[in-house]
């Protein structure tokens, strides 16, 4: 299956309001035009861990921070030669990083 978009958490506020006021979850979907499936499943969410935030997403943590991967994608765009030194002193430290883009 593909990839769905990911609904606002306006909108997500705006399902879990409806509901409190009474509303059934058909008719929210409905009149919002939003898959009955996906209206259940964040009501549901709020009612359990009450938020309507999405849940984390698969997939491995990521051991530099976005402000260290630029700054190290700078470097190697500045002088190429430096990925393997940067590399090594990435290993001294105890970070895990590979020359190779995912």
């Amino acid at each position: 299956m593909g990839k769905s978009k990911e609904i606002s958490q306006d909108l997500r506020k705006h399902f879990v309001d409806l509901h409190k006021s009474g509303s059934s979850l058909g008719a929210i979907s409905k009149r919002l035009k939003v898959p009955c499936s996906s209206v259940q499943t964040i009501v549901r969410r709020y009612k359990h861990h009450g938020t309507t935030q999405p849940s984390y997403h698969s997939g491995r943590r990521r051991d530099l921070s976005p402000r260290d991967e630029r700054t190290l994608v700078q470097k190697v765009q500045i002088n190429p030669r430096t990925a393997n030194d940067l590399l090594k002193m990435l290993k001294e430290t105890g970070t895990k990083a590979s020359i190779y883009p995912q």
